[in-house]
């Protein structure tokens, strides 16, 4: 059985270069959006050097929450591959340790680092990102330069007789506000009888103010108004249930986003899986650290032989890339969500387990 001391050498050595791997990448990470944001956004009124480091610092976590899983895997080979060339493990082993006694410590700082990643990193990741976000709508709307967004918001309401579909190139506000908004007014038999193209829209109580509208009938030639009000039954919640990105909502408000998102009838999927992935995290890391040892643990007195510590990081660059395309098959329903977040960790830990098994077993 490993001594408690034993257990805390390796594990601090683990936590250590785990530390170093993180300083060294948030590092690169903050030169590379630093350079990208003052690129994007040095022509903005408002923007400063010191705004534009405070918007790179506050978008770091969220980018550096994607890298854990590949950084683990990178984490676990170097501290292995590190006692290998300084005989610790050689002596472990000649002390009767099998390679499960000597790889908790390792197991278990991947662990910790999973649970830190989302109980911790995570909402500050949420919470960064959304401040970015003001901070760069600040800048922009004093620049008059709206952003286009990625994900273009498109609604439908039903308010008495008037059947309107809402589009939008970007929204603020949980939705609130829409910016270069375009709506089409439907009649009881499907027909377009009306487009609205407004610079923005502004959800007001039971109406959306629309400004500098351009407003085009079939019947009639097009013409321009400075404002116009759309009458609405939408509410501000279901507008930021259906608009919010599962990526900025911290972990432990995930769950509440699903029983409200619920309560208006929106599809959750993507919530759920976003749930099931942070919740899924520390194990996830574990089977990277699992597979980090099947390639590092061979005694080598010069180097690791180079195709193995390939072969591995290819095992887990393929786990990491699996992973993320059953996430986007649970987020859009074709596969549910549960299903599609734990099975790759599940078949991930147990592939590593056997290859350990074979090599250490025969």
């Amino acid at each position: 059985m490993m001594s408690p001391t034993l257990f805390r050498y390796f594990f601090k050595r683990y936590i250590v270069t785990a530390c170093w791997f993180m300083i060294g990448v948030s590092g690169i990470i903050f030169l590379a959006d630093f350079s990208e944001t003052s690129r994007r956004m040095s022509a903005f009124v408002g923007y400063t050097v010191p705004g534009g480091l405070l918007m790179t610092a506050l978008r770091l976590p969220l980018i550096l929450q994607q890298t854990v899983p590949t950084l683990t895997l990178f984490i676990g080979m170097t501290t292995l591959i590190a006692l290998n060339r300084r005989s610790e493990l050689v002596v472990a082993r000649a002390a009767g340790l099998s390679v499960w006694q000597f790889a908790m410590p390792f197991i278990a700082g991947a662990f910790m680092v999973g649970v830190a990643s989302t109980v911790v990193l995570n909402p500050l990741a949420a919470w960064g990102q959304d401040r970015a976000t003001s901070i760069e709508t600040d800048w922009r709307k004093a620049s008059n330069a709206a952003k286009a967004s990625n994900f273009l918001p498109w609604l439908r309401q039903i308010s008495d007789d008037d059947d309107t579909i809402i589009g939008a190139k970007s929204f603020d506000n949980g939705g609130r506000q829409l910016y270069n908004v375009v709506l089409f007014h439907f009649d009881r038999n499907g027909q377009v009888v009306l487009r609205q193209d407004a610079e923005s829209a502004i959800l007001e109580h039971g109406y959306w103010q629309l400004n500098n509208v351009l407003e085009t009938r079939s019947d009639s030639a097009p013409r321009r108004l400075p404002t116009a009000q759309v009458r609405t039954n939408l509410r501000p919640e279901f507008l930021e249930e259906s608009l919010s990105k599962p990526e900025a909502v911290a972990f432990f408000d995930i769950l509440r986003k699903i029983d409200v998102a619920r309560s208006f009838g929106i599809s959750t999927k993507a919530l759920e899986t976003q749930f099931h992935s942070l919740l899924s995290l520390p194990l996830l890391l574990v089977a990277m650290t699992l597979i980090a040892a099947t390639v590092s643990l061979r005694f080598s007195r010069v180097a690791q032989s180079r195709s193995v510590i390939l072969g591995g990081i290819v095992c887990g660059f393929v786990l990491y890339v699996v992973t993320v395309l059953v996430k986007a098959f649970g987020s859009s329903g074709v596969v549910p969500p549960f299903v599609a977040v734990w099975i790759p960790v599940v078949v991930a830990m147990a592939l590593g387990a056997t290859i350990l098994l074979h090599q250490e077993d025969g």
